[in-house]
């Protein structure tokens, strides 16, 4: 997506090591991993076999109805033997063995799984920091090729049936239909007027998309089994993404690009600041922006892992960036942009607190005016809440109170969470240096001081936590037509939303809240949004990923509209 050039790389803690297969060059784009397989796997492990016995350019003698498809990259090949052999049934081993091609019914040990990193071709594979049994230098790492749920962990909310009896084998042509919801019609603000003069406001779109990382597909193939095997492949999943990337910006030529669990891409005109999850794992958070269209003002990436505070010792990142609107007929603002994917245990609603509260510090931080006001902000990600939850409640109504709260409830993504251990007061470490306002403590008004100087020892108050930024989501939750449940994303275990727009929505704004909206030239107004689905939709197409969609979370992107500075006395507001 992004040339290599324009990125800056931030990366966290990694160790340099060699476990490129014997054989292959390290400037090879996939790199091959030795999995381990117990029983039958329904997916990755045949569709090792099948991908690596059919080659283009070569016809087997007869071909079976159900191998006959549109793929001719995987369509046929010629069995060395001089006799006329059927193909094997990719899912048939039995089959495979007749062919002799394999030296078992079934898989034991030794099967590689190409595992597409998008990372420079000069970097060293990064290994895995946890869970992973690893040997000396060159050994090759062992995992099993279908990884099993995490220990005690249950269907989140909101899993349908149907997902459960898609098989592997299922397979639709079916597109996934997604219109447009044009809401410029009911923004309140008019154009804004100076010296008898009109001039157009600063209108730009934002897309937040999670394409889910190829290292971690391989890692989670248990939450797949309904894929079609094909279509799990990076070679043809890379294709599809960059193709919905595009379809969009031709559509609704948008500016910047809020990408989580990428791994360093390549594209035309834009730029791209990129962070690296720290520790061992190759993907990370990008914030993609079109360079005629923002200059960068600063850069900030954020850590979540901090050595010696137990709540905060896992990998993820976040990602802050300034961007400075360039237009020439107009004085703007800057426009704070952050992305982030947080911690997706749904039974640790206290770490993804903290994770946010850390996130939101830096924000209020980066985007703080001379008046002490915010510019407008941007919080885009995968949050692994759903709507409504405490956690959502927090971010949309700026305080949340979690006395006597479930660390399992925080996230509203298991009907009934394992553990009833409640969240402690404080959530995190004063050591943090972040106070109960979400602020660094350098950052603390008088007024916080005086609250400070009311609390307990420990120097908290109550058991309540706020910020200082107003934000809404820039998605209602809810299908127009039906009233069902909008779903971003979708796999065997579950199909909820989780990834979210959350912005500064300005007075009058069509999403805008009584006590979460700001004055129009420091807000955004929200024109428009590419419409999500439901259950319905999904079932159609057998969920996520599929044919089409290559990713198992859907797009988002939305179109807003900033402004001019100097004109914010001639703005009508009703």
């Amino acid at each position: 997506m992004i040339r290599g050039r324009y990125m800056r790389r931030h990366h966290g803690r990694h160790l340099n090591g060699n476990n490129v297969r014997p054989g292959v060059s390290p400037n090879h784009p996939m790199f091959s991993r030795y999995l381990n397989t117990v029983g039958f796997p329904p997916a990755q492990t045949v569709y090792y076999h099948w991908r690596h016995c059919y080659q283009p350019g070569h016809v087997w003698w007869t071909q079976p109805s159900h191998l006959q498809h549109r793929w001719s990259s995987f369509s046929t090949v010629r069995h060395p033997s001089s006799r006329t052999p059927r193909p094997p049934d990719p899912y048939n081993w039995s089959s495979w063995r007749q062919t002799e091609m394999l030296p078992h019914t079934q898989p034991r040990r030794g099967l590689q799984l190409s595992a597409g990193l998008m990372d420079r071709s000069n970097s060293e594979p990064p290994k895995k920091r946890k869970r992973s049994d690893w040997r000396q230098a060159g050994e090759k790492s062992q995992c099993s090729t279908e990884r099993s749920p995490p220990k005690g962990s249950r269907n989140p909310k909101g899993s349908p049936e149907w997902l459960q009896n898609v098989t592997s084998k299922s397979f639709t042509s079916t597109e996934l239909k997604r219109h447009w919801e044009d809401l410029s019609h009911l923004c309140n603000a008019a154009p804004s007027v100076n010296g008898g003069r009109q001039k157009c406001p600063f209108d730009f779109s934002v897309m937040s998309y999670n394409i889910l990382s190829q290292h971690l597909l391989c890692d989670n193939t248990y939450l797949y089994r309904h894929c079609h095997p094909p279509i799990l492949d990076w070679r043809h999943r890379y294709p599809n993404i960059i193709k919905e990337l595009e379809k969009h910006s031709a559509d609704w030529t948008f500016e910047t690009y809020c990408i989580y669990e990428t791994i360093n891409s390549d594209e035309y005109s834009y730029h791209c600041e990129y962070k690296r999850r720290t520790g061992l794992k190759p993907d990370g958070c990008a914030v993609v922006f079109k360079r005629e269209r923002f200059s960068l003002v600063s850069c900030h990436p954020i850590e979540y892992f901090q050595r010696g505070i137990p709540l905060l010792d896992r990998d993820n990142v976040g990602l802050i960036v300034l961007l400075r609107p360039i237009d020439p007929h107009c004085s703007l603002t800057n426009i704070c942009v952050a992305n982030t994917h947080l911690l997706y245990n749904p039974r640790r609603g206290d770490i993804k607190l903290a994770q946010l509260a850390m996130l939101l510090a830096e924000i209020s931080r980066v985007a703080q005016l001379p008046d002490s006001n915010v510019c407008p902000v941007l919080l885009c990600g995968d949050f692994n809440s759903v709507p409504w939850s405490p956690l959502y409640h927090f971010i949309r109504d700026s305080r949340l109170e979690y006395d006597d709260l479930p660390i399992g409830k925080v996230s509203g993504q298991e009907e009934n969470p394992r553990g009833q251990r409640i969240l402690s007061v404080p959530i995190w470490p004063r050591c943090l240096g972040i106070s109960q306002q979400c602020l660094y403590e350098s950052q603390t008004t008088d007024s916080d001081l005086r609250d400070l100087e009311r609390a307990e020892p420990d120097g908290f108050t109550k058991a309540s936590i706020e910020h200082c930024l107003k934000l809404t989501s820039a998605y209602s939750h809810y299908l127009k037509e039906s009233g069902q449940p909008e779903i971003t994303t979708c796999h065997s275990r579950t199909a909820i939303t989780v990834d979210y727009i959350f912005y500064s929505a300005a007075r009058g704004d069509v999403m805008d809240q009584a006590e979460c909206s700001v004055p129009p030239e420091k807000g955004l107004q929200l024109l428009g949004r590419l419409s999500l689905v439901g259950e319905d939709e999904l079932q159609k197409v057998n969920g996520l990923p599929n044919q089409h969609n290559s990713s198992d979370h859907l797009p988002l992107l939305t179109r807003f509209r900033l402004h001019p500075q100097a004109e914010q006395k001639h703005l009508q507001v009703s």
